[in-house]
Parts: C-alpha cells; sequence; structure tokens
C-alpha cells in the first residue's frame, strides 16, 4: 500500500466514524452529551476532509 492507499483508507473510516456519531448524538442521547458526540462527529468530517484533500500531495 503506498501512502495514497492509506489517506484514502483513512478518509473512509473517519467518514463512518464520525457519521456514526453524529447518528449518536442525534437518536441515542438527547440530553448535553449529544451535543458532544456530534460536535466529535463534525470534528471527525473535517478531518477526513483534510485527508482526502492531501491525496496525492503528501
Amino acid at each position: 500500500m503506498n501512502k495514497n492507499t492509506v489517506l484514502a483508507w483513512a478518509t473512509w473510516i473517519m467518514i463512518v466514524v464520525g457519521l456514526a456519531l453524529i447518528a449518536l448524538g442525534a437518536f441515542r442521547y438527547y440530553e448535553s452529551a449529544g451535543w458532544g458526540f456530534a460536535s466529535v462527529g463534525i470534528g471527525f468530517l473535517a478531518n477526513a476532509w483534510v485527508f482526502n484533500a492531501l491525496k496525492g500531495r503528501v
């Protein structure tokens, strides 16, 4: 595996984890913990976006 393949796998894993955290925040935890789960999920998606942008440049 080259570095672009590693970044692609990391991007997909982070997207899945980010969506799962947002879903937990939206559907499982209704109180203030849900906001924390959702914000961390958004952070994961932002980080995955950066990884996707780095493909081919690293």
